[in-house]
């Protein structure tokens, strides 16, 4: 994994140096226009290709911040992983697919199978062969099925409890 790092490194300095290179070039050739001024020789024929317009400066990378955030995400503990996927299923209450959690949250449980076995397991989540789901500790959907279930339990229930069951509960508990 540091050596991904040191790559990723390496390659913005690299980033750097090219856009730095490119912007002199494309000065002096607006300034100039004589051939006085060349191109240094660590500038590749296909760079200066891309320096067309000497005003706009050229970016290589736009991505360079998500992917950043992408490799932190799989690079952190399965845990932490886990805490991601849980908080998207608990925050939307839909089903989602292991695709579609890579997309949603960048936990990708296909490289991961300590993220996927882990998750599979808790007790928290559903899974039914194809999506994961959020599973609240009572299988309570509204009002009127949460009004029977506090009716079933004489001692009462720990808000504790309900607060994850649907997302208006702490509203209709009032």
């Amino acid at each position: 994994m540091a050596s991904l790092q040191e790559s990723l490194n390496r390659f913005n300095k690299q980033q750097e140096k090219n856009q730095s290179t490119l912007t002199s070039i494309a000065a002096a050739a607006a300034k100039a226009g004589s051939s006085k001024s060349t191109p240094p020789k660590s500038a590749t024929t296909s760079s200066t290709a891309n320096a067309k317009s000497p005003s706009t400066a050229i970016k290589f990378s736009n991505d360079t911040e998500r992917l950043q955030t992408i490799n932190s995400i799989r690079k952190a503990p399965v845990g932490a992983q886990m805490k991601r996927v849980i908080d998207l299923l608990l925050d939307t209450r839909k089903a989602y697919t292991i695709e579609q959690i890579n997309r949603e949250c960048h936990v990708d449980m296909n490289a991961n199978k300590a993220v996927f076995d882990s998750l599979r397991h808790n007790p928290k989540v559903h899974y039914d062969g194809k999506q994961f789901s959020y599973k609240s500790k009572h299988d309570v959907k509204n009002k009127d099925q949460l009004i029977r279930l506090i009716r079933k339990f004489d001692e009462g229930i720990a808000i504790i409890d309900l607060k994850d069951a649907y997302p208006t509960v702490m509203e209709d508990l009032q």
